[in-house]
């Protein structure tokens, strides 16, 4: 009889999502779909690089310090990121006001700050510490936020916008402004301060136009009609349209689109990256890495639900929706529904600080995740 009950009352063997999420402290689910991703990423980059060996073993390079970075903010508690949130919200301050005196000088913006060993993009940055800091902020205040909390969370936005503005850098000025408008939208922000906000920015844009430099300003006229400048402004979006319109449904096949190939496609490998992909794996491919990106973000969105305290919620939350502006964004100004920014396509396109950054905040995502289930067992 004891050993039957024995028997009965033993706990069953964790399965390997448990066991990576106690011993690692990793959400096998968020893993494999950011594996998934940047498998995929790596064979079209192959691709859209004119099949250099060369580019790809450099973002392999850039995936695995992601993946180091990932791994390790996923074993910090999320208590330690809201202690730490007003500490990296004020450096990184301080990093956006060196780069307007210290920064590199790369085509005309002033972006960068050179370390020695390596160079990065403040801003990257404050698209973390952004959503962190209020998130910190909001955590132990009323919900929803009241006027004067209000007040000071669009304080801390607008500072490191202006700067980054100043730079000059509107696509990234804007993500760190979503940032922070996700945070205040999970935090229960009532509709009518949200359409307030929408109809000031409407009726201030008269206005921001005259701030705008004159190659945004030829990016937001080509956005109106592309084919006012069909071979200089609005070139990159003619033939992103052609190519993604030659892929048809099936594509053309992996490594066989010519658009990148014969170089008529600029900015292939970086920024319009998902012309390559459509072209070469046609509208099946679409919805196949459509389905990806939504399966994360979606991911995401079930964490944030599950989180512990507003702090949790708040940042989890704001961290996908950020995915989703991402994906959003570069898809939509590369089939023209949005005018051109320098916004990269997530774990596909070319590049570093922007990658590293995203991957650590899916760190964090996954540390609210898998600590929540330590603190809950």
């Amino acid at each position: 009889m004891s050993n039957t009950l024995s028997t009965e009352q033993r706990a069953p063997a964790p399965g390997w999502s448990e066991w990576f999420a106690r011993v690692l402290h990793l959400d096998l689910w968020l893993l494999s779909l950011l594996f998934a991703l940047s498998a995929l990423g790596l064979l079209v980059l192959y691709s859209a690089s004119g099949h250099s060996m060369d580019v790809v073993a450099n973002q392999m390079q850039r995936l695995g310090l992601g993946m180091l970075v990932l791994f390790a903010c996923a074993q910090l508690p999320p208590d330690l990121y809201r202690l730490a949130a007003p500490w990296l919200y004020g450096i990184t301050l301080v990093l956006l006001i060196l780069v307007l005196t210290l920064g590199d000088d790369a085509k005309g913006a002033v972006r960068w700050l050179d370390v020695g060993l390596f160079r990065f993009q403040p801003s990257e940055l404050m698209k973390l510490a952004m959503p962190l800091a209020i998130a910190a902020y909001l955590h132990r205040r009323p919900l929803p936020p009241r006027p004067q909390d209000l007040v000071a969370v669009l304080m801390m936005i607008v500072v490191p916008v202006l700067l980054v503005v100043k730079q000059p850098d509107l696509g990234t000025a804007l993500l760190i402004v979503a940032g922070g408008g996700f945070a205040l939208f999970f935090s229960g922000l009532g509709w009518r301060w949200i359409l307030a906000t929408m109809a000031s920015v409407a009726a201030a844009a008269p206005v921001l136009w005259h701030f705008l430099h004159d190659y945004q300003r030829k990016r937001v006229l080509t956005f109106l009609d592309p084919e006012l400048d069909p071979l200089g402004a609005g070139y990159h979006i003619t033939q992103s349209k052609i190519a993604i319109g030659s892929g048809g449904l099936f594509g053309k096949g992996l490594l066989n689109g010519t658009q990148a190939k014969l170089d008529f496609l600029p900015e292939a490998h970086t920024d319009f990256i998902f012309a390559v992909y459509a072209e070469e794996l046609g509208l099946l491919g679409v919805l196949l890495l459509l389905t990806l990106y939504i399966t994360l973000v979606s991911r995401g969105l079930i964490i944030a639900l599950r989180g512990q305290d507003t702090f949790q919620r708040l940042l989890a939350g704001s961290l996908s929706l950020m995915l989703f502006l991402y994906v959003f964004i570069n898809i939509g100004m590369v089939i023209g529904l949005l005018p051109v920014v320098g916004v990269p396509l997530p774990l596909m396109s070319y590049g570093g600080t922007s990658m590293v950054s995203l991957l650590a905040g899916f760190g964090m995502l996954t540390s609210i995740q898998t600590h929540r289930k330590l603190v809950s067992s």
